[in-house]
C-alpha cells in the first residue's frame, strides 16, 4: 500500500512539475516576444510599456472576487479552464490588427492568471502529502528557474530564424499542454458548490471571513504578509534596474544583457542546490537565510559603482530566491485551511497588487525628484529591515508548532 502511495504520489509531481516546466517556458518565450510583436506593430515604446500596465490593473479588477469563486470551484476543472482560455487567447493575439484588441487580450489573460495561480496553489496543497511539499516546491523553483534561463534563449533564437508570431503561438500551445498535464491528474473533490450566486454580500462576507481569520491567526497573517511586502519593495526596484544601471551605475546595454543572464543563472544554481538539499533544510532555515541574503544581494545592489558589484549582488539574490520562495509557500501551505486559501490568497493579492502599483510609482517618482541612487538605497534599507523582521518573527521558541512539516491542518 505504502508503495503504491508513493508511486501515486511521484506520478502527480511529475506531471504537475512537468505542466508548470512546459507552461513557465512558454511564459518567458512569450515575454521576448509580445514586446518585439507591438513594438513592430505599433512602432511605439509607450505601447510596449503600457504591456506592463495592464496586468497589475486586471490583478486588482479580478482579485478581490475571485477566491470567492475559487473555494467554491473544483480547482483542477478551474486550472484546466482557465489554460484553455489563455491558450485561445494568446493565439488569436498575432492576428489582431489593432493594439487596443491586444490589450483587451491581455487584460483577459490576466484576469485568467488571477483565477489560475490561488486555485493552482490550492490544488498542489491538496494533492500533494505535507511531508512532500517543501521538496515539490523546491523542485518547482527549479523548472522555473531551468525555464528562465532557457525561455529567452529560445526566444532568441526563434526571432532569429522565424517571427515573433510563432513564439508567441508557442505559448499558446504551451498552455494546451499544461491543461493536458492536469487533465491527467486526480480529481480530488467534487465539481465545486455553484448552487450560491457570488453577489456583493457573499464577497463582503468572504472578506470579513478572511480579516476574522487573519485576526485569529495574526502570526500566520503577519509572515505571509511580510514575505510579500518584500516582494512588493523588490518589484519597485527592479522596475527602475534598466535606468539605474545604465543611467547611474554607467554600464551598457550589453553589460545589463550580460548581467540579466548572470541573474538567471544565479537563479538555477540556487534552485538546483535547494532541491538537493531541501529535506535538510528546514522551513524557518529556507524563510530566515533565504530573506536575509536576498536583501543583502539587493543592498549590494543599490550601493554598487561597478559591473562587478552588481554581478555579485544579483548572484547573490538570484541564487537564494528560491530558498525564500519555496519557504515562504510551504509555510503558507502547511497553515491555511484549504477551504479558505484562495480568498486568502485573492484578498491578500489584491492589497499586493494596490501596494505593487504605488511602491512603483514611489520609486518612480522620487527618482525624478531626488537622485535615483538615493530611492534605490532606501528601497534596499526598507528591503533589508523587512528580512530582519521576518527573521524574528520565524526565530520564536513558542512559535515552533507553525514550521513542523507533519501535524494536523490548522483550523479556522
Amino acid at each position: 500500500m505504502q508503495a503504491t502511495a508513493n508511486m501515486t504520489n511521484k506520478r502527480n509531481s511529475f506531471l504537475l512539475l512537468f505542466g508548470v516546466g512546459i507552461s513557465s517556458l512558454g511564459d518567458f518565450i512569450y515575454i521576448i516576444a509580445i514586446n518585439i510583436f507591438v513594438l513592430k506593430l505599433t512602432g511605439s515604446a509607450a505601447a510596449v510599456a503600457g504591456l506592463w500596465i495592464i496586468g497589475p490593473i486586471a490583478a486588482i479588477l479580478t482579485k478581490f472576487w475571485s477566491g470567492s469563486i475559487i473555494d467554491r470551484a473544483n480547482k483542477r476543472e478551474l486550472m484546466i479552464l482557465t489554460d484553455f482560455i489563455r491558450a485561445l487567447v494568446v493565439a488569436i493575439i498575432p492576428i489582431l490588427p489593432s493594439i487596443w484588441l491586444i490589450y483587451v487580450c491581455l487584460f483577459f489573460l490576466s484576469a485568467a492568471k488571477a483565477f489560475f495561480e490561488p486555485a493552482s496553489v490550492t490544488y498542489i496543497t491538496s494533492i500533494i502529502p505535507r511531508e512532500n511539499r517543501k521538496q515539490f516546491n523546491a523542485l518547482r523553483s527549479f523548472v522555473t528557474s531551468g525555464a528562465l534561463v532557457v525561455g529567452p534563449a529560445i526566444a532568441g533564437a526563434l526571432l532569429m530564424f522565424t517571427t515573433a508570431n510563432a513564439a508567441i503561438w508557442i505559448n499558446a500551445v504551451s498552455f494546451a499542454v499544461s491543461a493536458f498535464m492536469l487533465f491527467l491528474l486526480p480529481n480530488v473533490e467534487k465539481s465545486g458548490n455553484h448552487s450560491q450566486s457570488i453577489t456583493l454580500k457573499v464577497l463582503m462576507n468572504d472578506w470579513k471571513q478572511v480579516l476574522s481569520y487573519s485576526k485569529k491567526h495574526s502570526y500566520i497573517a503577519a509572515v505571509f504578509f511580510l514575505g510579500q511586502f518584500f516582494w512588493i519593495i523588490a518589484l519597485g526596484m527592479d522596475a527602475q534596474e534598466v535606468v539605474f544601471i545604465e543611467k547611474v551605475v554607467g554600464l551598457t546595454e550589453t553589460d545589463y544583457g550580460l548581467l540579466v543572464s548572470i541573474t538567471g543563472i544565479g537563479y538555477l544554481v540556487g534552485s538546483s542546490a535547494l532541491s538537493y538539499f531541501s529535506r535538510r533544510l528546514s522551513i524557518k532555515l529556507l524563510l530566515g537565510l533565504g530573506y536575509v541574503m536576498v536583501a543583502a544581494g539587493y543592498i549590494i545592489y543599490a550601493f554598487s559603482t561597478s559591473f562587478l558589484l552588481v554581478a555579485i549582488g544579483f548572484i547573490v539574490l538570484g541564487f537564494f530566491n528560491s530558498f525564500s520562495n519555496a519557504g515562504l509557500v510551504t509555510f503558507y501551505q502547511n497553515n491555511v485551511p484549504v477551504e479558505i486559501m484562495g480568498r486568502i490568497s485573492s484578498v491578500f493579492g489584491t492589497i499586493q497588487s494596490i501596494l505593487q502599483i504605488g511602491l512603483v510609482l514611489l520609486i518612480g517618482f522620487s527618482g525624478e525628484l531626488f537622485p535615483l541612487r538615493y530611492s534605490m538605497i532606501f528601497a534596499s534599507i526598507l528591503i533589508f529591515c523587512s528580512s530582519i523582521l521576518l527573521v524574528l518573527l520565524v526565530c520564536q521558541r513558542s512559535k515552533e508548532s507553525y514550521y513542523r512539516e507533519i501535524m494536523e491542518e490548522v483550523s479556522l
